[in-house]
Parts: structure tokens; sequence; C-alpha cells
């Protein structure tokens, strides 16, 4: 059966795809070897977020698995998690927001997709592309447009620090000469990087919506109010042109997929109406589970006493480990984080090839994610051609000894890599 020139799009093989085949790989590899997963934005299980949820979600079953598994409900999200979430954000932020501008939907991604599959795209007046206004970001963002050539990717700055720390810097004069724009996207803290966004340059992306009328959606997966694994971050910002994305999948309980996106009316009953025309709605087992989370304050003090100080500690012991165990020879550096789940290396050398390394790793039962997926093919900028192939990202979910090992390993393959050239 032949595909449609969207299903082409959408049946390629992705970074996300890629990424979700080597879970399944490692999971089901005959051979009985142990494969050090340092891929996946899985979140680490840490037993005290494991056991809350675990509760809350029994307790849910216990008041009413008829009511919230046996029937249909509201599109929008559940009465109890919607007002709930009026509630939380109200009190937490000083908004003003009503059910109305709240939307329940499977997580930030599809909320992405909903969102994308509106604002861009054949239009009246041509076709409207999303808009990354600083790559690398998430790769899971480069599948979420259903047409050829749909994204781009906006170069970023390099800061290079001190030691070996080097950060992206915004371009706000490169994203507003962007044309054909239908929607902007960002993640913050960032994925892969941790980069939270300042103020200056959040002010500046929300001024380039209001200028072209369009939405400005950020990602909060990994920053406040839950995870809130970032060190250092501005509030979510309430605007018109604004569609905030929240999920509580890095707060402990992803395999649910389970978000919510807070906005302006109208932005947010076109994303319902693609909700009610799509899936219908959430799961509302879970939903009343999130109830319960949020009205209780379980998840604020899951995220202040369990999330942010294992994954603060986690960072600290790779970045020990990245300075103590890769060889000093290798031109690397570890981008400065205000938070995250990841370490994001460049290795800035001629010789170095993110996918070479790929598979000198997976030779050595080990799995990273190659940088090129982070940023927008092709590459249309001399930066990018060279940049956008020399990094790796290294998850720090996973045990601190998995983690160490796979450091070990990296190191090895880095020494193979240097000495065949």
């Amino acid at each position: 059966m032949e595909l449609s020139s969207r299903g082409a799009k959408m049946s390629g093989l992705s970074g996300i795809r890629s990424i979700m085949e080597d879970i399944a790989l490692a999971a089901s590899d005959p051979s009985g070897d142990t494969w050090l997963n340092l891929s996946p934005g899985n979140p680490a299980a840490i037993p005290e977020v494991t056991a809350t949820w675990r509760r809350l979600q029994e307790e849910a079953m216990a008041n009413g698995f008829a009511e919230f598994s046996g029937r249909y409900g509201p599109s929008r999200g559940s009465d109890a998690l919607v007002d709930a979430i009026v509630r939380y954000f109200n009190a937490r932020y000083g908004w003003g927001i009503k059910p109305h501008n709240v939307l329940v939907g499977t997580g930030c991604q599809m909320l992405a997709f909903m969102a994308t599959t509106l604002f861009t795209g054949p239009c009246a007046d041509g076709h409207r592309r999303l808009v990354l206004p600083s790559v690398p970001d998430y790769t899971g963002y480069q599948g979420l447009s259903m047409d050829q050539g749909g994204i781009v990717g906006v170069d970023p700055g390099v800061e290079l620090q001190e030691g070996r720390s080097f950060r992206y810097t915004f371009d706000l004069d490169a994203v507003r000469s962007q044309t054909a724009m239908g929607m902007m996207l960002l993640s913050s803290p960032g994925n892969p990087t941790g980069r939270s966004i300042q103020q200056d340059d959040l002010s500046g992306l929300i001024e380039i919506a209001e200028e072209r009328d369009i939405p400005l959606l950020l990602d909060h997966a990994y920053g406040d109010p839950f995870p809130g694994v970032a060190q250092d971050s501005v509030d979510p910002p309430l605007h018109p042109n604004v569609i905030n994305c929240f999920t509580l999948s890095k707060a402990g309980i992803p395999g649910e997929r389970l978000g919510f996106a807070i906005g302006p009316q109208d932005a947010i009953d076109a994303m319902l109406s693609f909700t009610a025309n799509s899936h219908l709605h959430a799961p509302q087992l879970i939903q009343a589970t999130a109830a319960l989370a949020l009205n209780s304050g379980e998840i604020d003090t899951l995220t202040s006493h369990a999330i942010r100080p294992y994954y603060r500690d986690k960072r600290r012991t790779a970045e020990k480990l990245l300075h103590e165990l890769l060889p000093e020879t290798v031109d690397w550096r570890l981008h400065a984080t205000d938070g995250g789940m990841f370490c994001w290396l460049w290795i800035d050398h001629d010789w170095f090839s993110d996918l070479v390394l790929y598979e000198a790793l997976k030779r050595r039962k080990v799995f990273v994610v190659p940088g090129r997926h982070f940023f927008v093919e092709p590459f249309t900028s001399p930066f990018l051609a060279d940049h956008g192939t020399r990094c790796v990202r290294l998850s720090l979910s996973p045990d601190e000894a998995v983690i160490a090992e796979g450091i070990g390993r990296l190191a090895e393959a880095l020494k193979e890599m240097r000495g065949a050239k």
C-alpha cells in the first residue's frame, strides 16, 4: 500500500524511534549480557517517588475504579483534575486561570503535536512552519510536523566558559528573521542540555510571538513546578501568546502518559476539539491519581525532597567521573546546566563522529544518543554541519554504578577513535 506524503514523513526512522528501539533491544537481548543504558529520558525509579504514586493510585482505585475506568469522561479532562490544576497554579503563581484555560492530554509530546498540527502547515497565505528558537532541543520535536520541511531550527550562539564548560545562547535576531512562522516551541530546562531560558530571552521570544500573532509553546517537562530539577529558573509565564505544557512523566509516572496544557482559551479550545476528534480523552484513573497528588501537596514534597536532590547529586557524580575518566588529550566540553536529567558532551575534533561513537559503544554494550538527533536536518549552516555531529547525550537516570561503568567505556571508545585517525 502506498503511503501519502504525510505518511512517508511520519513513518521515517526518527531519533525518538531509534531511542525506543534501543530500549526494546536492551530488554530483549537473548545473550543475557547486561546493557548499560545511558540513552533514554526515562526518569529514575526513586523509591520514595515510586511508593507515593503507588499509594495514591491504590487510593484512587479504591475510591472509584468503576467511575474512572468504566465509562468515558470529558475531553478536557476530569472535573477533579482540571479543578485541581486551576487551584494549584492560581495559588502558586497568582494566576487567574479558569477551567477553560486547561486541557489534560497524554503527555507534553502529544500536546505539542496537536498544537503543531493546528498552527503550522498549509494555510491561506502559504505554508507555516514550526520554529525551534534554539537548537539543540528535544529529539521528539523532529517528528511533530507531518509536512516535509515543516520544522526549522535556529542556530545557537556558543559561549566558552572556564575549564571544560560551554553554554548555548539564544540569537533572537536570527529567530526574528525566520519567515512563515506558525508556532515556536522550546523545552526549558532543555533536553538535552539542561539550559533554562532566562527572563530577557523569554521576554524576547514572547515579543516575537506577539508581533507574528503566533503561539509560543513552552515545554516544562523538566521544569517548575514539577519535577523542578532546575536549580535556577523563571516562573512559567501566563500570556495570551503562550501555551504552557506540563507533564507528570518526569515526576515519576512516565508510563501513564499524562500531561496538561495551560493557555489562552482560543488555543485550548482548538486543542480540545483535536483531542475529541482523535482519541476522546486521556486515561481517567491516572487523572484521579494526579488530582490527589495536587490537592494533597504531595507532588511538591516529592519534587523538593526527592527528585531535585537526586538529580543534583547525580550531575555532580557524573561531572566528577567525566573529568577523571575521559582522556585529557581529547578536547571535550560539557554543557553548563541549570538542572536536568542529562549530560550534553561536545567532542570538538575532526576525527569524531557521533554515529561512529554510537556504534563503538554498542559493541561495548552501552547505549547513548547521537547528538545529531537534537538538531533539525539537513544542516544548513557550516557551524551545525560540524557541531551537530560532534555531540552526544548521556542520561543521569541509571544507577551510579551504571553511569560510572558507562563513562569508563565511553573513554575507551574515544581512545579507539582517536587512535584510528
